[in-house]
């Protein structure tokens, strides 16, 4: 007779994909929620908790802040990757990194100072037992 009125479950705003279609310019600072796929070209810096794609002939030139990114095209400016950086073999990236995981795949072009973050585990000292 009485019941609870149902409750709608949150939606994730990092499922939602937010796209740059190809032949788009945008100048300026963009921030957002989900995740993002660009094809065409940002100048300027966008900001996000979610994942950020840039598809072969994207370009963005300025700054990106992001989870994780799956580069294809062309990156220049400073590149801030909190998770997994993947560069696929078309990626050019020029400029300055900070990634917490770089992968790589052959035919990249990698021109850009890069600092890694999180996992990275101390050398043994010398005077510490080596196991055999």
């Amino acid at each position: 007779m009485f019941s609870d009125p149902k409750k709608s479950k949150p939606t994730t705003d990092q499922n939602q994909q937010n796209r740059i279609a190809a032949g788009t310019i945008i100048t300026g600072e963009i921030s957002g929620k989900g995740c993002f796929r660009i094809e065409g070209t940002l100048e300027g810096s966008l900001k996000t908790p979610g994942k950020v794609v840039i598809s072969e002939g994207g370009l963005v030139n300025g700054t990106l802040e992001c989870e994780n990114a799956d580069i294809e095209g062309k990156f220049r400016g400073k590149l801030f990757v909190k998770g997994v950086l993947s560069l696929r073999s078309t990626a050019n990236i020029e400029g300055e990194v900070v990634a917490g995981k770089l992968a790589v795949e052959p035919g990249a072009v990698f021109n850009a100072t890069c600092e890694m973050n999180g996992g990275v585990k101390p050398l043994k000292k010398d005077d510490e037992k080596r196991s055999a």
